[in-house]
């Protein structure tokens, strides 16, 4: 089944008085439970893509449907609730809120949706758990390693149980053993909730473990292949 779906998507950002175009007629389908990797050099539309997909920014022209439905038609809340709702993010950076526990760091988007407590409290523990934080739910990110600090990331970006995360090159910051447990944990949760996964990524080790590599050059697909 395909969760999202390009047709002929363009963008292009105006950059003092000139037009930098940034995807150039992309076409893509991206199926539930899938393992992507989007790689290509910087400068060639990797995170403008995981932009479009993740509903941040719109197409300069073209379609992208969501679930079925054509989201470029959408308002700004509207496309707020669908990142809310069905899209989890994990970024190099980890993006943690310092001044809030790990479990609160996790709850967040659940508090966004304005689920009730006991939800809540029932469904961080379960994924602190399945990412192995359940004994640091109380620690601050300061406290964490880096590789823990990732998982928080995970967990947080799993917790409402999202039709797809998007994660922008999140072994960047992390020693080699680190990012590849990062990455082991990734595709353990991708195989056992069947949740689709989007890397924009040049680690060499996530292309390894895709299902499908994206290549991108100068905002286009330059060749894709299978693992």
């Amino acid at each position: 089944m395909e969760v999202v779906k390009i047709n002929g998507a363009c963008k292009t950002f105006r950059v003092d008085r000139n037009e930098v175009k940034a995807l150039n007629g992309i076409d893509l389908s991206i199926n539930a439970g899938e393992f992507l990797a989007i790689v290509g050099p910087s400068g060639s539309g990797k995170s403008t893509l995981l932009n479009l997909i993740g509903c941040i920014e719109r197409p300069t022209s073209g379609t992208i449907l969501f679930e079925g439905s054509d989201v470029t038609r959408l308002s700004e809340d509207e496309l707020a609730e669908i990142r809310s709702a069905k899209l989890g993010f994990i970024f190099q950076t980890f993006n943690l809120l310092p001044v809030l526990t790990v479990r609160e760091n996790v709850e967040y988007p659940l508090h966004l949706r304005k689920t009730a407590k006991d939800e809540r409290d029932k469904k961080t523990l379960a994924i602190l758990k399945e990412v192995g934080l359940e004994a640091h739910a109380s620690h601050k990110p300061s406290e964490l390693s880096g590789g823990q600090r990732q998982r928080v990331a995970i967990a947080r970006a799993l917790v409402g149980a999202p039709s797809i995360v998007l994660a922008d090159e999140p072994t960047a910051n992390l020693d080699l053993k680190t990012g590849e447990d990062i990455l082991k944990l990734m595709k353990e949760l991708n195989r056992k909730h069947r949740t689709t996964f989007v890397f924009s990524t040049h680690d060499p080790k996530i292309m390894k473990l895709a299902d499908r590599i994206l290549e991108l050059r100068d905002g286009e697909i330059a060749g894709k292949q299978c693992t």
